[in-house]
């Protein structure tokens, strides 16, 4: 008879979370790097008990807010590749709910994060509990029945038993790099207390490591054949890449065969940004120079990309095009028409290097791309070329990253600051360029940067961030300052939504709701970002212009704990040079005569992507 250690349900699921290893870098090392816990009536008393007995086996870290410390855990994930790992425990009601945000986040990333809220008594003894929402349709549904769509797999423990297989099924999908994304054990609360005598085995240590399936033989021949056969090949590289570790191999391939390479929001920073078939980034927020090779491209080869629209323009950019997906999930190999090659990316790319020994594109191609790349590189100098009246973006972007250092990684998230950066950033190493735009959550930014730090501390890291996504989620900046995990963040204030103020104007509409002087108000608010920053225990000051910013990022990088520098911005400026059109469905009926303008342009777009 196998041996068994009498445990709560909490007990048992922390043990068994701090025995699960991964292989990373070559060592090995927990999976999950911690746990995040704001506790509650709903997860104090059951995995706050449990949790407070294994700090030195799992740590537990304390947040401001449950939707902050998801985003830090979801960005430590991305930052690790995905080869590690957080958890997030909250109470039932307001604190599960907070996380779902943050779910649908890391579904839509593909990111893996376990969350553990607290649920209802699975007894009903009290019924209801405080916060319980109620169906009166179905007593089985909680409020955490809203992670269901959000999460790859979901549970909800009745029974201290249960996690026995729970947990191990929970696992698979964190490290499976198909199924990858968050999963949800919803904890009743009364079990998470009650106690069950587990098998000592089920807390032995677990090694996980990740799954690279080789591509199918036939398509993979189509693939080489493919590309052996085009006169315009063009790679466009996304996350997929560097979540397979497969940048040196994709450096190796288009350095050996002239193949350019572009890069989707997630995939910046698989080649360095001056490598010799580097063309920058691709789609609605692309360089000149991907976007031309796209629409002179006879072969168009996705490596790990989900082909969103707006980040790749996939719809309009690639139409007509011979389109073939390498990606480990069948379901995006198969997207827009494309030709499927499933499997691994590092796999592939090594088969697809070997096979094509002794094989380059036509000079013509290289050399087309090549020019392309210079006369981008031209109006680069151009955007970010500071001057002397009220700063743009771009020229923001331009001090930070000649101030930021070949390790430094820039993280950002949403508004007008990640089609700027994905355009203008150039990216040294992997892992430099961390912007979350799959779901584009205002708030991501200051949270994220938390996460990175955690991940890598030997980074530095430098959140830039807009007033808009600040307002809405800034309070992990106090967990940063708490824990010692320094991060500076790039303030920029334009007073509003600029982004979707330009969108707005874009489609015919009248300056509305987005900039604070175009709502609604009795008084425009005086906000000052430095002191607010300073309230929450980082240093901070308000520079008045990009001459004054060099000599501020500075000090920041010398100091010793989180730091904000906060520039006043031009709201109206964005960078002309390349870009794509983006569908973004203009009013059929309006008594603007701009909005019927842009509605004729916006039928004629679409009328031409019918055909």
């Amino acid at each position: 008879m196998s041996r068994t250690v009498r445990l709560t349900m909490a007990q048992a699921l922390s043990r068994w979370l701090a025995a699960q290893r991964v292989e990373a870098g070559g060592v090995e090392t927990p999976y999950f790097a911690g746990i995040w816990a704001i506790f509650g009536h709903g997860n104090v008393a059951g995995m706050g008990e449990a949790l407070a007995g294994m700090e030195d086996a799992l740590p537990t870290y304390r947040a401001h807010n449950e939707q902050g410390m998801a985003h830090a855990a979801i960005a430590f994930a991305k930052a690790s590749r995905r080869r590690r790992s957080m958890a997030c425990t909250t109470s039932i009601g307001p604190g599960a709910t907070n996380m779902v945000t943050a779910a649908a986040l890391a579904h839509v990333n593909r990111l893996p994060v376990l969350f553990l809220p607290g649920d209802v008594y699975a007894s009903r003894r009290p019924d209801p509990v405080l916060q319980q929402i109620e169906d009166f349709a179905d007593a089985t549904v909680s409020a955490n029945d809203c992670f269901r769509p959000v999460s790859r797999y979901f549970d909800r423990i009745t029974r201290p038993e249960q996690i026995i297989d729970a947990l191990p099924r929970a696992m698979g999908v964190l490290t499976d790099p198909a199924l990858c994304g968050p999963a949800t054990l919803a904890l009743c609360q009364d079990v998470q207390a009650e106690a069950f005598d587990y098998p000592e085995g089920f807390f032995a240590p677990r090694l996980w490591r990740p799954r690279r399936p080789r591509a199918d033989r036939a398509e993979l021949a189509g693939l080489i054949e493919a590309v052996r056969a085009a006169k315009a090949p063009l790679i466009v590289a996304g996350g997929g890449v560097l979540y397979s570790e497969a940048e040196a191999v994709l450096a190796d391939l288009a350095a050996r065969t002239g193949i350019p390479v572009a890069e989707t929001q997630a995939g910046k920073g698989a080649l360095a940004w001056d490598h010799r078939q580097a063309l920058g980034s691709i789609g609605v927020t692309g360089t000149s120079a991907a976007n031309a090779a796209a629409e002179a491209a006879d072969l168009i080869v996705g490596v790990g990309t989900r082909l969103q629209d707006f980040t790749t323009g996939s719809r309009t950019l690639f139409a007509g095009k011979r389109l073939i997906q390498i990606n480990i999930a069948a379901p995006d190999a198969i997207k827009q028409g494309a030709e499927a090659v499933v499997g691994d990316a590092r796999e592939t790319l090594e088969a697809l290097t070997e096979a094509l020994a002794g094989w380059r594109v036509e000079a013509a191609w290289r050399d087309a791309n090549r020019a392309a790349v210079a006369e981008w590189n031209a109006a680069w100098d151009v955007a970010t070329a500071p001057g002397s009246a009220l700063p743009s973006d771009a020229q923001v972007i331009g001090a930070v990253w000649r101030q930021a250092g070949e390790d430094a990684t820039v993280v950002c998230a949403a508004g007008g600051l990640p089609g700027e950066l994905h355009k203008l950033w150039r990216s040294h190493r992997p892992g430099g360029y961390h912007v979350e735009y799959g779901f584009s959550c205002m708030g991501y930014e200051v949270a994220g940067g938390l996460g990175v730090k955690m991940a890598d501390p030997a980074r530095d890291v430098i959140v830039m961030v807009g007033d808009g996504s600040y307002l809405m989620l800034n309070s992990e900046l106090a967990t940063s300052v708490m824990l010692g995990h320094k991060i500076t963040v790039v303030l920029l204030d334009n007073r509003g939504y600029g982004c979707i103020n330009r969108l707005q104007q874009g489609t015919g509409g009248r300056p509305f709701n987005n900039l604070l002087a175009d709502a609604a108000h009795a008084v425009l608010p005086e906000i000052d970002f430095a002191a607010h920053a300073l309230s929450l225990g980082a240093a901070a000051e308000k520079v008045g212009g990009l001459a004054e910013l060099d000599a501020a990022l500075g000090r920041a990088k010398a100091s010793a704990k989180s730091y904000v520098i906060v520039i006043d911005t031009d709201p109206a400026i964005t960078t002309e040079a390349g870009g794509h059109w983006w569908d973004v469905a203009v009013a059929e009926v309006s008594v603007r005569a701009e909005v019927q303008a842009a509605r004729r342009d916006y039928e004629h777009r679409i009328d031409g992507e019918r055909q």
